[in-house]
């Protein structure tokens, strides 16, 4: 018999967000937005605008997580919000995941997103897509890939941001039994 192995001390919680956490979701993404090209938004949203949009990705079943530290700091956040509005796109995803600088390269995007593929899967959900800005982006396009995802599409020069072009790189996953069977019908809400 094996025992089980004990989670490391300095191992992130990945739990539900909670409105307490806003302030701190504000912060990391106003630092991608202002800092780098994961994101095409030019100005950093307040937190009300970031509650609104919690809001909309909760009120339609959907998760939106948090990696904490043992004292409760938000490492990073993630969530999933519908890939597309028409009806046909209603078994994808897009996922989003934003890790704070000082936790950069601590495997916290990773838990975060195998939480996130967990969760999206167990709702019924059978593609992921990541939209990453910027081709240069290897952080985020190896943690996809190291995810099981794969590159479907590069669009060149999509957006401009900080007097630069900036490409588009998609990677697609499947979830669960993925396109293998028909899909059961997930809940309106």
């Amino acid at each position: 018999m094996s025992a089980r192995a004990a989670p490391k001390a300095d191992a992130p919680v990945v739990r539900d967000s909670e409105d307490a956490d806003l302030p701190a979701i504000a912060a990391i993404y106003g630092h991608h937005v202002m800092h780098g090209f994961g994101s095409f938004e030019e100005v950093p949203p307040g937190v009300d605008e970031l509650a609104r949009r919690r809001r909309e990705i909760l009120a339609k079943g959907l998760p939106y997580l948090i990696a904490a530290d043992g004292a409760g700091g938000v490492l990073g956040y993630a969530y999933a919000s519908p890939y597309r509005t028409r009806s046909a796109y209603r078994f994808t995803i897009e996922d989003s995941i934003y890790v704070a600088p000082e936790a950069a390269r601590r495997g916290i995007g990773r838990v975060l997103l195998e939480a996130l593929i967990a969760r999206c899967t167990k709702i019924g959900y059978r593609q992921m897509i990541a939209v990453i800005g910027d081709s240069g982006n290897e952080g985020s396009i190896g943690l996809h890939r190291s995810l099981g995802f794969t590159r479907t599409a590069l669009l060149p020069t999509i957006g401009f941001k900080r007097d630069r072009w900036i490409d588009c790189v998609m990677m697609q996953r499947p979830l669960g039994p993925g396109s293998a069977t028909l899909p059961e019908e997930i809940p309106e809400s």
